[in-house]
């Protein structure tokens, strides 16, 4: 199986163009220690997941400062002048002050849209200041991105719901640029979305891309279904488009996944299978023990209170696993600034502690909580240390810890996900759980902990066959092939409209008015990734 550089080498050429990626969250950080400085990674699956992707196409990474000594490495115009080593793409930050960057990312994109697209029963809080400086950080990354071009032919790649009036910003500011945007959350039903006071002018915003992408087809299916409700524009099912106004956006699913052999080779690393080794000792002691990890970043939208209430009702319905099994709880403090996470967080710690006075004695606790920030390098040892991961989301777009895992572990090694992530779609020889059943998600646990080992290899190497065979080189390729389709389509003239005009987009329009606003584009919906792992004995492929 080839990897994602020669993945990308069968992609036809960018025919000179840049490839821009722009995003809220920037691959690296430096960060202040003492008297120096180091250079940080986020724990995020988006960044993890698209630096390959820069890095073979030697692009522009265009992304918001977040550590404390970044201006101390770029250039006046925010470009980092001396990369780590083996960065082989330019990073451009923005620096939004402290205030704008509080309203728009802790305001409206991490207490407004993120709940409003995730069904975890969070209450979204619509704050017009916080719209109106979602606006104004949008405003300026367009002015970023737009300086970055300079009128220049280039591939604008947005990420993420932080941007979603980003693609119409851009639209008149960069009239030679493919303007493509991923969105990495669910996207909801329309009934959910139309109690957003400004839902047509962030769909009016997404408009502006010529390519939008979703995980699933059912996320591309409810963008439609709320598209024809809010906006004047008519749905074509048979022929998979939308038409009516002034521009054609594409609408696709391109289900994400992971640098499979990248990883499986960094994890195999005889000094990363001595540290496996060396975490199973320090965490069990006792060889006869299972040990069992979850990772993620310490959001509500994580089943994490569910996760540990199904392992206090696995110790009561299942004792004989008492003193057989340690849980660690890797999570990543995360949006510490939204009050939601800083109480969430503390209600995970009084639960972690009440499941270990009712279940714990003086040389074993059940359950270790690790709430800090873990290189992902490091997390992949940990992958290679445990005999079961847990992913437990309530809501999750794909999941990219679940096909992590899967490139990282054992042969032997058990995958639970719950059926409310979009890698479930396809990682069905995963211990499939629903995190709100606490009963048999703790019977789920205890039939993971006594699987046979035949079966437990069984299900673990076709689980790497799905995520080897649509790793992120694949995706990757598939978005850009559809981008090549798109500007294909927008040169036949049959096809060819002005492009949708940004000057509605401002802080004076009326978005309760029910006022229709311009908006066409094309669904372009394609199945993408392989859906149907291998047979016992002929691997294949075949549709939902």
């Amino acid at each position: 199986m080839v990897g994602v550089q020669q993945i990308l080498q069968e992609v036809t050429s960018l025919e000179g163009r840049r490839f821009i990626v722009v995003s809220n969250r920037q691959p690296f950080a430096h960060v202040r220690h003492g008297d120096s400085i180091r250079v940080e990674k986020p724990p995020s699956g988006l960044t993890l997941a698209l630096e390959p992707i820069v890095q073979a196409t030697h692009g522009t990474w265009i992304a918001s400062s977040s550590g404390d000594a970044d201006a101390e490495r770029v250039d006046d115009k925010g470009r980092v002048t001396t990369p780590p080593p083996g960065v082989e793409y330019d990073l451009r930050r923005i620096f939004l002050p402290p205030r704008l960057q509080q309203d728009f990312y802790t305001g409206f994109a991490n207490s407004t849209l993120w709940p409003l697209c995730h069904i975890a029963y969070h209450q979204p809080r619509f704050e017009e200041r916080w719209w109106k400086a979602f606006l104004q950080a949008n405003q300026v990354f367009a002015d970023t991105v737009a300086d970055e071009v300079n009128g220049d032919s280039a591939i604008i790649f947005v990420q993420d719901f932080h941007l979603a009036v980003l693609p119409l910003l851009l639209r008149e500011r960069c009239p030679q640029a493919v303007i493509a945007q991923f969105w990495h959350i669910p996207w909801p039903n329309p009934e959910a979305f139309r109690i957003c006071p400004w839902r047509r002018d962030l769909l009016r915003g997404l408009l502006g891309n010529d390519l939008l992408g979703f995980h699933l087809p059912y996320h591309c299916n409810n963008f439609l279904d709320t598209v024809d409700r809010e906006l004047q524009v008519r749905v074509d099912r048979a022929g998979s488009a939308v038409v009516g106004g002034q521009s054609r956006t594409s609408v696709a699913a391109f289900p994400m996944s992971v640098d499979y052999h990248h990883i499986q080779r960094a994890s195999r690393e005889p000094a990363a299978v001595r540290e496996a080794s060396h975490l199973r000792r320090e965490y069990i002691h006792n060889g006869d023990r299972k040990l069992v990890i979850s990772v993620e970043r310490l959001d509500y939208t994580k089943g994490i209170r569910e996760r540990l209430e199904a392992i206090q009702r696995l110790f009561e319905r299942h004792p004989e696993w008492k003193r057989k099994v340690d849980f660690v709880h890797i999570a990543t403090p995360s949006r510490t600034t939204v009050r939601a996470y800083r109480d969430y967080a503390a209600a995970v710690e009084r639960t972690v502690a009440r499941v270990n006075a009712l279940h714990g004695t003086p040389d074993w606790t059940p359950i270790r909580p690790l709430h800090i920030y873990v290189e992902p390098e490091k997390i992949w040892h940990w992958y290679q240390a445990a005999d079961v991961v847990i992913v437990s989301s309530l809501h999750d777009g794909m999941n990219l810890v679940s096909k992590e895992f899967v490139a990282a572990a054992r042969e032997d090694a058990v995958l639970l996900l719950s059926e409310f992530t979009g890698a479930a779609r396809s990682l069905r020889e995963a211990v499939l759980i629903n995190p709100y059943a606490t009963d048999s998600f703790a019977d789920a646990i205890a039939e993971a902990l006594a699987m046979p080992e035949v079966e437990r290899r069984e299900r673990m190497r076709r689980l790497r066959w799905r995520v080897a065979h649509y790793d992120i080189g694949v995706w990757a390729r598939e978005i850009l092939r559809a981008i090549r389709q798109r500007e294909f389509d927008a040169q036949d003239p049959r096809l060819s409209l002005p492009p949708l005009s940004p000057g509605s987009l401002d802080g004076s329009f009326d978005a309760g008015s029910g006022r229709r606003g311009p908006g066409q584009r094309v669904l372009d919906a394609r199945r993408l990734e392989a859906t149907a792992g291998p047979r016992l004995t002929h691997p294949h492929r075949h549709g939902l």
